[in-house]
């Protein structure tokens, strides 16, 4: 009997009806509202939350200290403050903006997200390639998935919320263009299934996933953990390989999306050659929009023998 593939169910069932969810209901329907609002309505109101939010997110704001002090070292203390906070207010704007993804028009997606440099994956995938698109974790992310979804098949992997309901929503919302959502659990060899089949997904390499199989690799002005599986995968399944890159302009209230050319396969000969360019793209990613990037993260929990735990 043939395994059953491991992916996210997005189809409405009574049991999300349940009383212990009405109160994600309406969660759900005030995230619905801002979606539909106007940028320029909806992202002072944001800016204004987020003032709440620097009040009572002590512990993700403590993460994200512990990680800017780390990796930019050369920050005042004052630069540092407007970072966080800068960070914040990203943060909130896209909680409330990302709702228009379900809701709104692929015409109006293609507005807000403005994608440079898709000449690069036209050019693969007429020769034939399915595609690995590198980016790490930044808020606008779904927005740079389902903007190149729009274009090209696609599918996701996420990591299930405890909360039924706004697992089902955040699901709908990655697969409104018609990608499959997999689960965690499913593995490398469900995506590498996927690339054999002509579909691209994006690969986030930036999640510390611990010491087995990890490497450290240089990290802005410290030393990371990461996971070198790209360049297999790339290779088994015929695909290229582009770093992206995605950050709002506040002034025009559009996301710019850049996908820049394919990496040259030798550059990750090793596991240590990629695990070194997977963390320079990474950085390129930041210093272009280093207010946009999640710093609440544990990207350096796993550290080299003999240094201390930092969180």
């Amino acid at each position: 009997m043939a395994r059953q593939q491991k992916h996210f169910d997005t189809r409405f069932n009574a049991g999300l009806l349940h009383p212990r969810y009405w109160g994600t209901w309406l969660a759900i329907l005030v995230l619905s509202f801002f979606g539909i609002l106007p940028a320029y309505i909806r992202d002072p109101i944001s800016r204004v939350l987020a003032r709440l939010v620097m009040r009572i997110a002590t512990k993700p704001i403590s993460i994200a200290r512990i990680n800017i002090g780390q990796c930019l070292p050369a920050l005042t203390p004052d630069e540092v403050d407007r970072l966080v906070r800068d960070n914040v207010e990203a943060f909130i704007l896209v909680l409330l903006s990302q709702a228009e993804m379900l809701f709104r028009s692929n015409e109006h997606i293609k507005r807000r997200v403005q994608l440079q440099g898709f000449e690069h994956v036209a050019k693969a995938r007429s020769a034939g390639h399915p595609i690995i698109f590198i980016m790490p974790h930044v808020w606008p992310m779904e927005y740079a998935g389902l903007r190149v979804n729009i274009e090209i098949p696609m599918v996701t992997m996420a990591k299930a919320h405890r909360n039924g309901l706004f697992n089902w929503f955040s699901n709908r919302l990655r697969s409104s263009q018609g990608g499959r959502v997999y689960m965690r659990e499913a593995g490398i060899r469900a995506l590498l299934s996927e690339l054999k089949q002509d579909n691209s997904f994006f690969y986030l390499p930036d999640e510390d996933l611990g010491p087995e199989q990890s490497v450290f690799a240089p990290f802005f002005d410290t030393t990371k953990a990461t996971l070198p599986v790209v360049g297999r995968l790339a290779k088994a399944g015929n695909a290229k390989v582009f770093p992206v890159k995605i950050g709002y302009d506040r002034k025009a209230m559009v996301f710019h999306t850049t996908i820049s050319a394919a990496l040259d396969p030798d550059t990750m000969a090793t596991k240590e050659d990629e695990s070194l360019v997977l963390n320079q793209i990474v950085e390129q990613v930041i210093k272009a929009y280093p207010e946009q990037y999640m710093w609440f993260l544990k990207i350096l929990k796993t550290r080299p023998p003999g240094e201390a735990e930092l969180y």
